[in-house]
């Protein structure tokens, strides 16, 4: 199984990032939350010679769905998403499931908390986490169809993860653009909560 590669693309308001994931053997590529600036993200597509099979959301909101038609418009391929925050995706994006990218793969993991439909998807070598973990925080638990309670759980099960994994974010919100599993277990004060009363305290005061 080829090891998938990330290029991670700064996708202009909302600090948001896009991704691009691809097989290095094949040049086939899935984008991953075009968000606002679409064009950028094919641009680079191109530039990189790689061919886009497939567009998925790592959740519903607007800043990371925005770009959808624009990615589709190029070129009509699959549309994937959990169907509780994108129950018009052509694909369900449920946990475990696996996505195929050239002679490669990602495995999804359901993380529900910043939304109900919450997905991070591991590339082998890197986690693209949306808005579920962030360099040094993690997403927002007090909007709409949000739970704390499910985000603890969530970021529970992505501690413990293989402390070398890369963490792609879906913004730009901490003091560098990618880090580690292991970084964050040491620095993120949200994976260094103790308990769950300690990380509700923490995420909602």
């Amino acid at each position: 199984m080829v090891a998938l590669e990330v290029l991670q693309i700064p996708a202009w308001q909302m600090d948001n990032f896009a991704s691009l994931v691809f097989c290095p053997q094949t040049r086939k590529a899935v984008v991953v939350d075009p968000s606002l600036r679409p064009q950028a993200v094919l641009e680079l597509a191109v530039a990189q010679q790689l061919q886009i099979v497939g567009l998925l959301n790592t959740h519903g909101h607007h800043d990371h769905i925005a770009g959808n038609d624009e990615i589709q418009a190029a070129g009509k391929v699959p549309h994937w998403g959990h169907p509780l925050d994108l129950p018009q995706a052509d694909k369900a994006l449920l946990d475990g499931t696996e996505v195929p990218v050239g002679a490669g793969f990602l495995r999804v993991m359901h993380t529900p908390g910043h939304t109900p439909g919450s997905v991070v998807l591991l590339s082998g070598s890197g986690l693209i986490t949306g808005d579920t973990l962030f360099v040094g925080r993690c997403g927002r638990a007090d909007l709409p169809g949000s739970d704390v309670d499910q985000l603890f759980d969530s970021l529970q099960r992505l501690k413990v993860l293989d402390g070398d994994l890369k963490v792609y974010p879906g913004h730009d919100y901490g003091a560098r653009p990618v880090s580690t599993i292991a970084d964050e277990r040491r620095e993120n004060d949200f994976l260094m909560a103790p308990d769950r009363a300690s990380f509700i305290r923490l995420r909602m005061g």
